[in-house]
């Protein structure tokens, strides 16, 4: 069974629940594309809120993002947080991985999509029906340091009768150097009953007039990491950690396990002098079942034999021989049945 989520126009990867909004401090500057938000421009922001008749929220308001003048896809900057960066300094893959689904779920709101946490069309909420995700792909090229601001794209589009996908561009907004991409891919299942469904008619009508005409693919690369299959993964594992529990805080609105919390469990057992000597350029997951609070996790890590280079894209490093490579399988502890499988490419640090 598939992971539940909030779909590609507005979640991201295998887990519910919206994450935390970036937060604005009143009478602070930040600037963002050439524009600056004054703590007196805030307050008459929250003026005109609250004067009624469908103006846009305060944060709607304050928010550093908009859709783009064609309206198919939408663009928001974040400045890293003190709180967000990791042992190297720069953001973890984690930060990474809240911002794409900030501006994913952004985008949803900001074309008009439902806020109860499912980001449902009118068709969608009427027949009961809701997206779920299979796979989540994600590579940094350059992980951005604390006070840097990210600018990050985000569009969705058809994937097949019974899917749709989300893609994303990072950006370093003082350069405009791309540090980043990542896709997930989506398909449709009905709440109720938990089978995945084909998208109607009507539900297409609602959802790709938002999307690209033509495809637009972050990776358009031919046999790009992004499509390569994760193997059924057996015992023994060289590396594994052990009877991982969800704390309350992993949990979302829809008390099942946030997506984040998956690519943490999977990057605990990660040997430690690869956590000491690389970091982390690519991050695949297939996501296969549900995970709830009063589950305890297996994380288990395999070295990927054979493998000395990553996917191939124009942003690969140009060392492969200093490339490390993983795959990865959460399951549940006693049973054993898989919640995801997952693969990891790491860089050798620069010193």
């Amino acid at each position: 069974m598939l992971r539940c989520h909030t779909p590609p126009q507005c979640r991201l990867g295998a887990g519910s629940g919206l994450l935390r909004r970036r937060e604005m401090v009143p009478g602070a500057v930040v600037r963002c594309r050439a524009q600056q938000v004054s703590g007196v421009e805030a307050a008459a922001a929250v003026e005109g809120a609250g004067a009624g008749g469908g103006r846009p929220s305060m944060a709607e308001r304050l928010r550093l993002g908009s859709l783009l003048e064609d309206g198919l896809s939408y663009k928001e900057g974040f400045i890293v947080r003190c709180y967000e960066v990791g042992i190297n300094k720069t953001a973890t893959v984690e930060t990474i991985a809240n911002l794409l689904q900030e501006v994913g779920c952004n985008h949803a709101q900001s074309v008009g999509f439902s806020t109860d946490g499912f980001a449902t069309t009118t068709t969608m909420r009427k027949l009961g029906l809701i997206w779920v995700t299979n796979r989540m792909h994600i590579e940094i090229y350059k992980y951005p340091a604390w006070g840097d601001v990210v600018e990050i794209e985000t569009w969705c589009q058809e994937d097949g009768r019974i899917g749709t996908r989300r893609d994303w561009i990072l950006k370093d907004l003082a350069n405009g150097e791309v540090i980043g991409r990542a896709t997930s891919k989506w398909v449709m299942m009905n709440q109720n009953t938990r089978r995945l469904q084909r998208v109607s008619d009507d539900v297409r009508d609602e959802v790709f007039v938002h999307c690209p005409k033509t495809p637009r693919l972050a990776f358009p690369e031919e046999n790009n990491g992004s499509l390569k299959k994760i193997p059924i993964l057996t015992d023994p594992a060289q590396y594994s950690r052990l009877g991982l529990v969800p704390r309350r805080a992993d949990l979302d609105m829809n008390q099942h396990v946030n997506n984040v919390t998956y690519i943490g469990w999977v990057l605990e057992s990660i040997p430690q002098d690869i956590i000491d000597t690389h970091e982390l350029q690519t991050i695949t997951l297939d996501y296969r079942r549900e995970c709830q609070h009063d589950d305890i996790v297996d994380s288990l890590t395999y070295i990927e034999e054979g493998e000395k280079s990553s996917n191939g894209s124009a942003f690969a490093a140009p060392h492969p021989e200093e490339q490390r490579q993983f795959l990865h399988c959460l399951r549940f502890a006693g049973a054993g049945d898989e919640i995801n499988r997952g693969r990891t490419v790491w860089r050798k640090l620069a010193r």
